[in-house]
């Protein structure tokens, strides 16, 4: 969805970071193959993911939504020599296509994939985290929030993707639309909670910046 006129958008992405090569086969090689292909990042919003964790420069990432790997490589681009990403997806059809990507990149060592349920999943996780993509199914967006946030770092970033969900969170909702409702509910903790300051982006498909307190 184009939040502003589409020849505008397109100026916009001609006038940021190009796409890199292998981002490139990535983008091509998942419209390919893989379903649902809309569900990956892209070059723009990949651009602005990878320059926002370049200026976090984050020791431990976070990313609750593999997909096709696109996104967890964006923000590997910002991550610490040494330090940890650890990304989260319940399909593990897709985990041999990710990791071929991920080992072509010069993140490969940093990269380390989790197969099954985030909610369990994430608990598990014995670190404190500088930057938190959270992209996986929109009912568990405020389960998600409440489990990262005590794993957060003073000053780390959670970045939260779909929060505008193709306008409609500003439309009627049907009593059946379980992922507009979460939505509603996210958007209005992530205005309201007193451990973050937050600011929503129309960006794509609406990207909220949450600052940890």
């Amino acid at each position: 969805m184009h939040f502003i006129p589409e020849a505008l958008d397109s100026y916009v992405v001609n006038h940021s970071e190009k796409e890199p090569e292998l981002l490139q086969q990535l983008n091509r090689e998942t419209y390919q193959k893989i379903l649902q292909p809309r569900m990956l990042s892209g070059h723009y919003q990949g651009r602005v993911l990878s320059m926002i964790s370049k200026l976090i420069n984050p020791k431990n990432i976070l990313e609750i939504g593999t997909y096709t790997g696109y996104s967890a490589i964006c923000l590997a681009e910002g991550i610490q020599k040494e330090g940890e990403l650890h990304t989260i997806d319940i399909n593990e059809e897709l985990e041999d296509f990710q990791r071929k990507y991920f080992d072509l990149s010069p993140y490969g060592k940093n990269i380390y994939q989790h197969i099954g349920d985030a909610t369990s999943i994430i608990p598990s996780l014995d670190m404190k985290f500088d930057l938190v993509f959270i992209d996986a199914d929109k009912p568990n967006y405020p389960t998600y929030f409440e489990l990262v946030i005590n794993k957060m770092n003073s000053g780390g970033v959670i970045l939260s993707d779909n929060v505008l969900w193709n306008g409609k969170v500003i439309e009627k909702v049907d009593d059946d639309d379980l992922s507009t409702k979460a939505l509603l509910s996210y958007n209005k903790l992530l205005t309201e909670d007193k451990r973050i300051e937050s600011v929503l982006l129309p960006i794509r498909d609406g990207l909220t910046i949450s600052r940890v307190l």
